[in-house]
């Protein structure tokens, strides 16, 4: 846990770099995070508690893997508070108003990431003409 913490707190956008990243620090991360998902197939457990915290840790490697991934798709900025692209320091008005998914393949062991449609439930100009003074 503490290699991956360090892994994505130093490439991916943590606060360690003031939640600053970039294209080549997402390949470093990748490479880094291919590595711990080698040796994390070496992890051993003398009991339930510790095979519990073993498939734990993989899945941790997993999420984080995808995070990583979403990151290197958007190819923008995401603040105020989430990220900063310091390769690609803009918000794309056009294009931002979307969810990023995606699908991990076992077989193949690859992303595929894409995007869909972003929905409002709530009418905006509706709410804020509610909260209008009279």
């Amino acid at each position: 846990m503490s290699r991956l913490q360090k892994i994505m707190d130093e490439y991916v956008a943590g606060v360690g770099t003031y939640y600053n990243t970039n294209d080549k620090m997402l390949g470093v991360a990748e490479e880094k995070l291919e590595m711990l998902k080698e040796d994390a197939q070496k992890m051993r457990a003398k009991d339930l508690h510790e095979l519990l915290r073993a498939w734990e840790n993989y899945h941790r490697i997993l999420t984080a893997e995808a995070h990583m991934k979403h990151i290197q798709f958007r190819e923008e900025s995401r603040y105020p508070g989430f990220y900063y692209r310091t390769d690609k320091n803009f918000v794309d008005e056009v294009n931002w108003h979307c969810f990023v998914n995606s699908i991990y393949d076992k077989k193949t062991k690859k992303w595929t990431c894409f995007k869909r449609k972003h929905i409002d439930l709530v009418d905006k100009s509706k709410l804020f003409k509610a909260a209008a003074p009279h």
